[in-house]
């Protein structure tokens, strides 16, 4: 039988080698893990149960419950972010999906930060898009100078992922301020994907969408609520965007998880200042623990800080961290380059502790 030639445009998750890995292994340090380490709150899984026994267990509308679109909306309306409408997507991994499909068109050019999440450059390898990196080395500031340089007659879009997967990184207002200018004077789309805006530590959410309408966002509670597996994503956009991936999302994923989405409107009226808490601890251990061995960018967010290897070949000391029990991700998963490698610090502080003893071992 033979595959589809867009098939062969991507390759299994670098990610997922490394999660197959820790399973052979005995009692490894495992900081490679992008979710978070606690559960689900227990009043959320409640809903989610009381869900199901109601019989909230049938197809929903498409673009999701008005419900929780309605709060979705009027959350961010709260944020100065008025969104012509909002779709509920199959998590925001299936957001990006559908996004792509609604607005890019084969050969045509989308501008990705590098590092990035390492769907970006395989959903828009899949669909027939051209990705063009744009370096953020050694500080993974965005630079407009270098965004605007990369702008050719193809260029469809620019894709932001602020707090940042790979590094952590949190764009600053007059970087998204200095973006938005280069966007709009070219009049392209902008696809901000906030999933983690919700662990930030020294700054507050802010997003480009507050002044730039030509933008979708993108986010869900698999972070936010450890809702990994419920799959409760959602985009915002204007109404023309909204109603094309609905359309394609009825003849794709038909809804995300009904039950899922009910807990999910529970989730808006949850406080989960703690975990952020938690987590900014966690932040200044691992980069307290490391930064004396290590070139390192302290992450203003995210659960993820990512270092340089010593040998500036990320791939193979992460070999070397293997063997010595320790899991972390190889930078080349999420970037055109391999000098730097991935630490999650969603782990207990334990873990955190026994990765940076090794960690510091292997700086030599």
């Amino acid at each position: 039988m033979e595959l589809a030639e867009r098939t062969k445009r991507i390759d299994s998750s670098g990610i997922r080698k490394v999660f197959a890995l820790a399973a052979n292994m005995t009692d490894p340090v495992n900081l490679s893990i992008g979710q978070p380490h606690f559960d689900v709150p227990e009043s959320i899984k409640e809903v989610a149960i009381q869900a199901i026994r109601d019989g909230r267990n049938s197809y929903t509308l498409t673009a999701g419950i008005p419900e929780l679109r309605e709060r979705l909306l009027e959350r961010y309306r709260q944020r100065r972010i008025e969104a012509e409408d909002v779709i509920i997507t199959s998590g925001a991994s299936g957001g990006i999906l559908l996004c792509f499909l609604a607005l890019l068109n084969e050969g045509d050019e989308i501008i990705i930060p590098d590092p990035y999440f390492v769907m970006y450059k395989h959903l828009a390898n899949f669909i027939g898009a051209k990705p063009v990196y744009v370096d953020t080395y050694p500080d993974f500031q965005l630079d407009p100078v270098k965004i605007e340089a990369a702008i050719t007659p193809r260029t469809k879009m620019i894709l932001l992922n602020s707090p940042n997967n790979p590094t952590g990184v949190v764009y600053t207002e007059a970087v998204l301020r200095g973006v938005m200018e280069v966007a709009a004077k070219h009049g392209l789309t902008i696809l901000t994907d906030e999933i983690y805006d919700c662990f930030l530590y020294d700054s507050k959410p802010i997003s480009i969408a507050e002044w730039y309408p030509n933008t979708i966002v993108l986010s869900g509670f698999s972070k936010s609520a450890a809702m990994t597996g419920w799959r409760v994503g959602y985009a915002l956009a204007p109404k023309a965007v909204v109603a094309a991936m609905a359309n394609i999302q009825m003849y794709s994923f038909v809804c995300a998880p009904s039950f899922a989405q009910w807990a999910a409107l529970a989730v808006l009226d949850e406080d989960t200042s703690a975990n952020e808490d938690d987590y900014r601890r966690k932040r200044d251990l691992i980069y307290g623990g490391i930064k004396d061995r290590y070139e390192v960018t302290k992450p203003g967010g995210a659960f993820y800080i990512f270092p340089k290897a010593p040998s500036d070949d990320g791939d193979s000391f992460v070999q070397e961290a293997i063997g010595n029990n320790l899991l972390v991700v190889p930078g080349s998963v999420f970037s055109e380059r391999k000098t730097h490698f991935r630490i999650s610090f969603a782990a207990e502080d334990r873990e955190i502790g026994r990765g940076i003893e090794i960690l510091n071992r292997l700086a030599g």
